[in-house]
């Protein structure tokens, strides 16, 4: 299997956020709710990586307030 870096296998950011990339793929929803932005990303690459996903899924993200958050 080739990932989308090029080589062989998946990438480390495809490892890390495999459930990320799962839910992106396999809902209908276009709204993906999320509790704490930290699960899009440790860094920087890792955050704009989750965010050019969600757009080439066509899906909006809507992040719970922290007043909100359980």
């Amino acid at each position: 299997m080739v990932g989308t870096n090029g080589t062989h296998g998946p990438s480390p950011y495809e490892e890390k956020f495999a459930d990320f990339i799962r839910l992106l793929s396999e809902t209908k929803e276009e709204v993906v709710l999320i509790n704490n932005p930290e699960v899009l990303g440790d860094n920087y690459e890792e955050i704009v990586e989750s965010l050019n996903r969600l757009a080439d899924g066509g899906k909006h993200l809507v992040i719970v307030p922290r007043k909100e958050r359980g």
